[in-house]
């Protein structure tokens, strides 16, 4: 049994003794191969955000959906991977109440990568942001892409009745057509009349001028067009010619085939008419007989030259019968004298085309040689005449070209006069 004084100096050492908590290296490093684990995970992870985001950049250019989805697909996988690794390092390693130089480290790499992981999260949201302006982007292209191929359609349709071939007008017909770039109105018909005067009148020219250069009796012929005309001038008998040439185009005009035979059990509409309008209004009729010689315009064409040029007349021009045996064989031959034919062929065509696209369809009337001058239904095509006799009233001494009713207006023929003189 110990001394009491022994027993006491023993106690007093054991209380003076400090007690030290388990250093926190103790606890971590319990399961070592966990840590380094986590750690292991944790690179991997990072490394795999970092491809990811990479080919994110890379999906941008060239721009990408498809492989920018793949690729946004991954880098938010990526990114609950790490968030998940955070939480279990958290759960199964609380904080210490000291840390370690080498835990101080970690932690600092830890925070260092939340910090990376932070901005990343920043940049997934701007190039979500940047997709869906992408997107929005798309949309409106896809938009202007549809409207333009309407449009193109629309046009392609039109470029189709160039030809102006029975088939194609029948499918106008059917309402394939596309849209007109001049409106069907009232003005649009008589600038119609006005071109279909001038063209008769520039075809005349030619035409006399070949007359005269055969060697043809230009007083006999024109009092064989109309006889015993009396004009006011001898230079007014190109009159006869001109009216000469309107008779034999505008033959058959209230008919809607208009000299043209047409395919049966074809159906035609005014909305036809005016597309065979549209269409080759702006179109050289040489270019027009060259793509489709044998169109409706085509057959028109052919049909008219040979009324209005006579076989004579065209011997006495050429020599021979060469270019009208050409066109009787279906062709378009491409001498100027045809040119300046097909020219007049088609400002007629034009007003016929047009004048059936009205609804009712435009009726055309004509005045008979001695008939009373009527202000209302009549022009003169000789402005700078008076009246021989004061009591004498003017007549129509021939017809140039013939009137329109449209709708409930008329639109004057146009006459020359007789019993008049004119005023220098």
């Amino acid at each position: 049994m110990q001394p009491t004084g022994v027993r006491d100096t023993q106690l007093r050492d054991s209380s003076s003794q400090k007690v030290h908590p388990q250093p926190m290296e103790e606890a971590t490093n319990q399961n070592p191969e966990a840590l380094e684990s986590l750690v292991s995970k944790i690179f991997t992870n990072i490394s795999s955000l970092k491809t990811a985001y990479i080919q994110l950049q890379d999906a941008h250019t060239p721009y990408d959906p498809d492989k920018i989805q793949d690729a946004d697909k991954l880098v938010i996988s990526e990114l609950k991977n790490l968030s998940e690794l955070k939480h279990f390092y958290r759960e199964n390693n609380p904080k210490p109440v000291s840390v370690s130089p080498q835990d101080s480290r970690l932690a600092a790499e830890i925070q260092e990568q939340q910090s990376l992981l932070k901005t990343y999260e920043v940049m997934v949201k701007k190039f979500q942001s940047e997709i869906q302006n992408k997107d929005t982007e798309i949309l409106q292209l896809q938009q202007k892409i549809q409207e333009a191929s309407q449009k193109r359609d629309k046009l392609e349709k039109n470029l189709k009745l160039r030809g102006l071939s029975a088939k194609e007008s029948e499918k106008s017909s059917s309402g394939e057509s596309g849209f007109s770039p001049v409106d069907l109105t009232h003005d649009l018909f008589v600038s119609a009349v006005e071109a279909a005067y001038k063209a008769i009148h520039d075809f005349s020219k030619p035409l006399i001028n070949m007359m005269k250069a055969a060697g043809w009796d230009l007083d006999a012929a024109a009092n064989s067009i109309e006889p015993d005309v009396v004009y006011a001038k001898r230079a007014h008998k190109k009159y006869a010619f001109e009216s000469h040439i309107c008779q034999r185009m505008f033959s058959e005009f209230q008919q809607q085939s208009f000299s043209v035979k047409q395919e049966k059990n074809l159906t035609v509409t005014k909305e036809s008419f005016f597309q065979q309008y549209i269409a080759l209004r702006e179109i050289d009729p040489l270019d027009a007989v060259g793509q489709e010689p044998d169109s409706l315009f085509g057959k028109f064409c052919r049909t008219k030259y040979l009324v209005v040029v006579h076989p004579k007349m065209e011997a006495s021009f050429f020599g021979n019968l060469d270019q009208r045996n050409y066109v009787m064989g279906g062709g378009h031959p491409r001498t100027p004298f045809y040119v300046a034919f097909l020219k007049l062929a088609k400002s007629i065509w034009l007003l016929h085309r047009l004048a059936n696209s009205f609804d009712p369809p435009v009726k055309v009337f004509q005045v008979k040689r001695g008939s009373e001058f009527s202000e209302v239904y009549m022009d003169s095509v000789v402005k700078n005449l008076v009246v021989e006799e004061s009591d004498q009233k003017p007549k129509v001494g021939l017809m140039v070209m013939p009137g329109f009713w449209i709708g409930g207006s008329s639109i004057q023929c146009r006459v020359y006069l007789v019993g008049m003189k004119v005023v220098e």
